[in-house]
């Protein structure tokens, strides 16, 4: 990676349905770095694969510099994505960003576009992050990679961040190492980040916040909820890893949230599946599997009670309406979940 006052050209590949987001955090930390030292530290091009104009997540159309064929060398290269990069195997780009790792250059991603980096080999033998919704899909079919669950990874050559915001913190950090300190906390405060966040800060809001409870007892259920939807655990056992009984817990949820934790726990699954059906090709069966689910038609049974749609439906994209309503096992204390 150049370093002093030597003009870095960072070619950003832009994948159909980029985030605008993801672009901004990481382009306008640049742009700044410029103004702010008063000189050309950075210089940018935009890229598409084929180099014509190239439409993100949220509709808008951008007019790239150059292809993966014509963008010349480059200094650094980033990556960005954002939805329906589940089926994303283009060779081009590939092969495109194995020629740039072993020419030495230092090529990251944001959002989901770290898979795509898997994809084409240059993440081996190094630590990187993904979009936390990305994150399962990603260590499932990279089961050997070294995947953190951090806001923003740098190893070495390599830098990944999970998209959003994170690219900001994620720019600011490359602009410290190649330029100092002085200048990245100018650059943040140029965009009124008042805190410069760390790689080891967490991708997602604490759960107090996100679902606005105070109880940690709650807070803690919901988190094991969390990471077993695969395989769900009953109301008894969740309650007894957080020091409480099945009944008391029962009563933390139907005052925080007017629902058993069966049926809390039944929406988050589905919400799951819901985010599945739309971003992978995973067949239902496979997707109902992963959700924590015994079969495809108990599956589907449940999401039409939850959605007013079928599964089939919500991945052509002809979900009618949606429903807020928590489905789920019946009301006993016997904790089992449909």
């Amino acid at each position: 990676m150049a370093t002093g006052d030597a003009t870095v050209l960072v070619g950003i590949l832009l994948v159909p349905g980029f985030s605008l987001m993801a672009l901004s955090a990481v382009s306008e930390p640049i742009r700044a770095a410029n103004r702010m030292s008063g000189k050309p530290l950075y210089s940018w091009k935009l890229i598409s694969i084929d180099g014509e104009p190239i439409t993100s997540s949220s509709g808008f159309t951008l007019l790239p510099h150059a292809s993966i064929e014509t963008a010349g060398p480059l200094d650094m290269v980033v990556a960005i994505a954002s939805l329906d990069v589940a089926g994303f195997q283009d060779r081009r780009v590939f092969d495109w960003l194995r020629r740039l790792a072993g020419q030495g250059c230092p090529i990251g991603a944001a959002s989901t576009a770290p898979l795509i980096l898997a994809r084409a080999g240059v993440l081996n033998g190094y630590r990187a992050t993904i979009h936390w919704e990305a994150m399962p899909d990603m260590a499932e079919e990279f089961p050997d990679l070294d995947i953190s669950r951090d806001l923003f990874v740098v190893d070495r050559d390599r830098f990944t961040c999970a998209g959003g915001t994170a690219g900001l913190d994620m720019m600011l950090a490359l602009i410290e190492r190649q330029h100092g300190h002085a200048l990245a906390v100018a650059v943040a405060e140029q965009f009124l980040h008042t805190r410069i966040r760390p790689p080891s800060d967490s991708q997602r809001m604490d759960i107090l916040s996100r679902y606005d409870i105070t109880d940690t007892r709650l807070a803690n259920a919901i988190v094991l909820m969390e990471q077993n939807i695969e395989h769900p655990l009953p109301t008894p056992a969740i309650a007894l890893r957080v020091g409480i009984s099945s009944r008391q817990l029962e009563r933390l949820f139907l005052s925080a949230f007017g629902n058993t934790p069966a049926k809390f726990y039944l929406d988050l699954r589905l919400q799951q599946a819901r985010r599945l059906l739309a971003e992978t090709g995973q067949s239902i069966l496979q997707i109902a599997l992963r959700c924590g689910f015994a079969s495809a038609s108990h599956f589907g049974k449940c999401y039409r009670e939850a959605f007013q749609s079928t599964p089939a439906r919500s991945r052509r994209g002809q979900d009618v309406g949606i429903s807020t309503k928590h489905v789920g096992a019946a009301d006993d204390d016997t904790g089992k979940l449909s």
